[in-house]
């Protein structure tokens, strides 16, 4: 607007913005900001929502290590990023290279590969529940079938992550389809030039693929990361198998009782609404670090387009 000094027609754009920025921002604010901000008061508190609120300082805070459930839920969930990262990036990026070296009939596989990410996780729970039945699931079946005793899957101290990581392998289609974007929006002109040079398939991957690729590595990487860290409704699912068989819910021996179920009983089992604010928050400052240290360790290696 000309007739406007140049304060007023800044302050304009700035409510113009503001007013196409309020849905998002209100949002933000009540459903995230505020809630945060009530947790963090709440874990300083004892409170069962039935009975007055009392403070108790940092009493939630110093109980979490001396609580054996706690300690066993986050040595399961570090124990199963350290699993599960390397391999859901490792064999979704090889797939996506298979898929897009132009194989006749990849968009039915890709198809295939994306149907188990977006069926609902308590079906999927479900259908896995009965593949690693012990005694009439298809896994030991097939097992059977070439002569393997199939182990006690769901019931078993040993066997119970595995089996847990197992059905996450099959849930990386989300990561497949990123890789495989990144990799048929790279230049052939690269490509091209390496051919030229000699270099073969193994030299290209190394030194052309991977580094072109590295941002989209990280992203998946940090979307594993956050998504392993809230592990929750695969194992509760599988869990009610050791449940049903008398060994409590979490599995045998908690062997299965990741961090965000731990919280989940603690909240709305136990009803202990302090302490499970007190994990959420210490919750979100670990994967805060763990996003800060995914950035600060792979500055070196990502590679970035101008």
């Amino acid at each position: 607007m000309p007739f406007l000094g140049k304060s007023k027609k800044r302050l304009y754009s700035t409510l113009t913005v503001l007013i196409f920025l309020s849905p998002w921002i209100i949002g933000f604010s009540v459903f995230l900001v505020i809630p945060m901000c009530t947790a963090l008061y709440y874990s300083f508190t004892n409170w069962d929502v039935f009975s007055p609120i009392k403070w108790v300082g940092l009493e939630n805070y110093l109980m979490l290590p001396k609580d054996g459930i706690y300690t066993k839920a986050v040595y399961n969930t570090m124990y199963f990023i350290i699993i599960t990262v390397p391999l859901n990036l490792s064999f979704s990026l090889f797939l996506a290279l298979l898929l897009n070296t132009g194989l006749r009939g990849y968009k039915v596989f890709r198809t295939i590969y994306v149907i188990p990410f977006i069926m609902p996780l308590v079906a999927t729970g479900m259908v896995w529940r009965w593949i690693f039945n012990d005694t009439y699931g298809l896994l030991n079946y097939l097992l059977s079938s070439v002569g393997i005793k199939g182990p006690p899957w769901l019931t078993s101290v040993q066997w119970v992550k595995p089996a847990i990581i197992i059905v996450n392998l099959f849930l990386i289609g989300q990561q497949i389809v990123i890789f495989l974007a990144g990799l048929q929006n790279m230049p052939d002109t690269l490509y091209d030039a390496a051919k030229v040079d000699g270099a073969n398939w193994m030299h290209r991957l190394k030194d052309v693929t991977l580094p072109l690729l590295s941002p989209v590595i990280l992203f998946n990487a940090v979307i594993i990361v956050i998504g392993s860290l809230q592990v929750f409704t695969l194992p509760y699912c599988l869990s009610w198998v050791a449940t049903s068989a008398g060994q409590g819910q979490g599995g045998p021996a908690y062997s299965s009782t990741f961090y965000v179920m731990y919280l989940h009983t603690r909240a709305f089992e136990n009803l202990q609404l302090g302490r499970a604010c007190a994990m959420a928050w210490v919750f979100f400052i670990i994967t805060m670090i763990f996003t800060y240290l995914l950035f600060r360790l792979t500055r070196k290696w990502v590679f970035y387009q101008v």
